[in-house]
């Protein structure tokens, strides 16, 4: 049994790509150039692993976004392809057999902990399972616990839940929160071999400060 992929629905501060093209390239132009400009809004990056800022049309706090000619279009609740069947039948009044597209630019994602590059990531699919997440991450470090990653959500209430899965467990391929939701946090926590490794070095370090002190002593004595 395959996990089941529910498509994200557009909520307010999503930022949508939108493309318009009928038979007359030229009278879609303007909202295809409206599409690629920058959104103002801000998304904090790792320095590790930096995203362009994310371009195309802000879902307001009515869930409604203004798009020229065609006006203001309200998308709240509803999956990319709702969107796309409801903006082109409003701009099949001002345009010519219009195609329309829309997708997400700001589907964002964030991998912390024991992966070789911690970030957070927009990706241009809103399909995206924990494996594809990691992989972008540049998958786990040797001392990433692979049986008890961390995955944080956040609903629509402002709740968070949590949930640890196991990479090695043919169930994660079952669980609902295999396919990640928009602004999904994935942790994964230092096995005992990190923790050994760093009191190792914690030892070593405090003994080279003693035997630095020792000599340091010996030769205070000696004048």
């Amino acid at each position: 049994m395959k996990a089941l992929f529910q498509e994200p629905t557009i909520k307010p501060d999503d930022i949508l790509s939108i493309s318009i093209y009928t038979i007359d390239p030229n009278t879609s132009m303007v909202v295809n150039q409206l599409s690629t400009q920058s959104a103002p809004t801000a998304i904090a990056m790792s320095s590790i692993a930096a995203s362009p800022t994310p371009t195309g049309f802000l879902v307001d706090k009515n869930g409604e976004i203004q798009i020229s000619v065609v006006g203001r279009v309200r998308l709240l609740g509803l999956t990319t392809f709702q969107a796309r069947d409801l903006i082109q039948d409003i701009a099949a009044k001002s345009y010519n057999n219009p195609t329309v597209q829309v997708r997400y630019s700001n589907f964002k994602i964030t991998v912390l902990g024991e992966v070789t590059r911690p970030a957070t990531y927009t990706v241009p699919n809103e399909k995206l399972s924990i494996l594809d997440a990691l992989g972008l991450a540049g998958d786990l470090t040797i001392y990433g616990r692979r049986e008890n990653v961390l995955l944080i959500r956040e609903n629509d209430n402002k709740e968070r839940s949590l949930v640890r899965l196991d990479l090695n467990s043919t169930k994660l391929f079952e669980s609902p929160y295999f396919y990640l939701r928009q602004n999904d946090v994935i942790y994964v926590e230092p096995n005992k071999g990190k923790a050994a490794s760093l009191n190792v070095a914690r030892t070593q370090t405090i003994a080279l400060i003693g035997t630095a002190l020792t000599v340091l002593i010996t030769l205070i004595s000696r004048l």
